[in-house]
Formats: C-alpha cells, sequence, structure tokens
C-alpha cells in the first residue's frame, strides 16, 4: 500500500511544474524568426498583396528593437500565432520550406 501512494504522488503534477515544458524556450525569438522570414518573402513583389501590406504596419515596435522587455504584452507573438494560417499560406506558395520549418517550431512551442 505505501508503495502505491509513492507511485502516485510521483505522478502527481504540481501547480508549480504544470508549465516546465515551457522553460528556456524563447517564444518573442521564435516569433521575430517568423517575422525574419515573412519580411524576406515579401521582398519579391509577387509575394506581396493588400492583405501583407495591411500586416506589415501591425509589427510591433519590439520586434525592431530585438528586445523582448519592449513586448510585454507579447504583441509580436500573438501576431504571429493569429496569422499563421496566411503566414503558412505565404510561406507555402513561396515555397520556402526553412521558413515554413521556423512557423511551425513556433506554433508548436509556442502558440
Amino acid at each position: 500500500m505505501k508503495k502505491g501512494r509513492e507511485d502516485m504522488s510521483q505522478n502527481e503534477i504540481r501547480v508549480d511544474e504544470s508549465y516546465i515544458s515551457f522553460k528556456n524556450i524563447d517564444c518573442f525569438e521564435n516569433a521575430c524568426v517568423v517575422i525574419d522570414h515573412m519580411i524576406r518573402v515579401l521582398k519579391d513583389p509577387k509575394n506581396m498583396n493588400i492583405y501583407w501590406e495591411k500586416f506589415m504596419p501591425k509589427i510591433p515596435q519590439a520586434y525592431y528593437s530585438r528586445n523582448p522587455k519592449d513586448d510585454p504584452e507579447e504583441k509580436l507573438l500573438y501576431l504571429v500565432c493569429s496569422n499563421s494560417f496566411y503566414i503558412d499560406d505565404l510561406f507555402e506558395d513561396a515555397q520556402d520550406e526553412v521558413a515554413q520549418l521556423a512557423l511551425h517550431k513556433c506554433e508548436q512551442e509556442c502558440c
């Protein structure tokens, strides 16, 4: 019986450990890398359209300063995550596998 309790306590998730999987993941940098690729892809006029013209001014200043402390509300990550479907389409249409991998990493680790 005592062994059963020990096993149970080892399997319990403590509140202070519930988000341990996010430890050491730099979601700000992941989002920056996605935007880096997006800006690079959009330099080709065939990839630019009205959607991306409206999107570009929404990129928070924190991206340009590359300082996560300038983005306490995580607006950059929110921008990437909430538009990931469209960003993925952009990268797919551009046939840019490296950019797609960066987006998928950001989505999986942070969104």
